[in-house]
């Protein structure tokens, strides 16, 4: 059963009040009345109400000051204003600030009704409204949130595919995530932050796709502007995740992830806690599978020679 509309008279003379109310209820509304802004007001606290007739003068609190308080207590709430000929321009001035309509007094009682009915109707449309954008916002998130992670599968193959080019990097980026996450886990590290480390472990080289491929596998040392150039590929990783990936943390880790503690690296020669903790985490993943794997310039390091480094530096 669905149910009754619920309309609030308020109005300091009896006669209104009492008429109104009648001819309401006889229209299967449940209606209240009240005698001043203050009782109204205590009705409200009670009881939802979903139209309130309100009288422009009443002695202590007006409707002009009530309607205010109504709307921004009760802002589903639809307010008529009751008023004289005379302060009809009053009238319109309250429409301007959230009132639904006016009716002018003495009341034609069918005006009334169809006062009302207007100002249901118009509350109707705007909760409907309002619900449909509510609901609109969240499919919007959703679905943006589903592009963002397909983006960021498509960034991670294609981070593999760069990889699969060259038989010294191929697997590298899994490895290092699992290596962090193996090492956060040693920390003992939060599962949302081992998740993010995790993740940027997959894609920190995603960067490496704007190095030109003679420089990546190049099977002799570097030049200074060769090494210059793959150095870019951290402030590159970040500027190409930026518009798919909203954690600052996995951006911070993929652009710091080459930065040193005694603060020689780069992109930003950040030093000790400067550097982000997954940043400090991945640079000893990355460092350690770097060495323990084999390079056009040279041989896998041991697994000894490669912790003796690590500490060393």
């Amino acid at each position: 059963m669905a149910k009754k509309i619920k309309v609030l008279m308020v109005d300091d003379e009896e006669q209104f009040r009492s008429t109104t109310s009648k001819i309401l209820s006889r229209r299967g509304y449940e209606t209240t009345v009240a005698g001043s802004g203050e009782e109204a007001i205590d009705v409200l606290k009670k009881s939802r109400h979903d139209v309130v007739i309100l009288d422009i003068k009443m002695p202590g609190k007006s409707g002009v000051e009530l309607l205010p308080e109504i709307k921004a207590s009760y802002p589903d709430t639809a307010v008529i204003m009751a008023t004289a000929i005379t302060d009809t321009n009053i009238a319109i001035q309250c429409m301007k600030q959230g009132a639904y309509d006016y009716l002018t007094k003495p009341f034609n009682l069918d005006e009334v009704v169809l006062s009302v009915d207007r100002a249901l109707e118009k509350r109707r449309l705007e909760l409907e409204n309002r619900d449909y954008q509510q609901h609109l916002e969240q499919k919007v998130e959703a679905q943006a949130r589903k592009i963002r992670a397909s983006f960021l599968s498509a960034i991670t193959a294609l981070a593999y595919a760069l990889e699969a080019k060259d038989k010294y990097t191929s697997g590298h980026s899994q490895r290092v995530a699992e290596i962090s996450v193996t090492i956060a886990k040693e920390m003992g590290l939060p599962q949302h932050i081992t998740e993010r480390i995790r993740q940027a472990g997959l894609i920190h080289d995603i960067g490496k796709i704007g190095v030109r491929e003679s420089v990546l596998n190049k099977p002799g040392h570097l030049t200074d502007e060769e090494f210059q150039h793959v150095k870019e590929h951290c402030e590159m990783g970040e500027h190409i995740l930026t518009p798919i990936v909203e954690d600052e943390e996995i951006l911070k880790v993929v652009r710091h992830h080459h930065e040193h503690y005694d603060g020689t690296g780069y992109p930003d020669r950040l030093s000790g806690e400067q550097i982000p903790l997954g940043a400090r985490i991945l640079a000893v993943a990355d460092t350690y599978d770097a060495m323990t794997s084999e390079r056009p310039y040279r041989e896998a390091m041991r697994d000894e020679a490669a912790y003796a480094e690590i500490e060393r530096g």
